[in-house]
């Protein structure tokens, strides 16, 4: 059975799912951060994954990557799977600007985390509803 990693849970808020990811909102309105955990137990690296289910983990990645890039005017994105803290697979999807407050440095450690208000997580789903595939269903808000 799925469950989300107990830090990931501390430092994110649910959006919703993907057919294969579960889609995250880093809790740091400093960035547009987004993170995908696919919903599958015991799983920290790509290779883990069997090859249909790493196509479709690719696929979600660059679909939200891309509608991201366009949708929330993004100068630089930024796509990686470390795994250094959380061993549970996860990859990052962050919209960079370069007047975000780490460019052109990473985001890891640059600033403390702001944590999004009610009201900026509302608008952000409401973008998001805009942006994402007919395949995402979103949590309760």
């Amino acid at each position: 059975m799925f469950a989300l990693d107990q830090r990931l849970q501390q430092d994110t808020l649910t959006l919703g799912d993907f057919p294969l990811c579960r889609l995250l909102l880093s809790n740091d309105s400093n960035y547009p951060w987004f993170i995908l955990v696919p919903r599958i137990d015991a799983i920290s690296e790509v290779f883990q994954l069997d090859v249909a289910d790493q196509q479709v983990l690719w696929q979600e990645t660059t679909t939200l990557a891309q509608l991201l890039n366009e949708g929330l005017g993004a100068d630089k994105m930024n796509i990686g799977a470390l795994g250094n803290v959380v061993s549970q697979l996860h990859v990052h999807v962050i919209v960079r600007r370069r007047d975000d407050a780490a460019w052109p440095a990473p985001v890891w450690g640059k600033h403390p985390a702001r944590p999004y208000t009610p009201e900026q997580v509302t608008a952000i789903r409401a973008q998001l509803r805009d942006l994402l595939p007919a395949d995402f269903i979103f949590t309760q808000d």
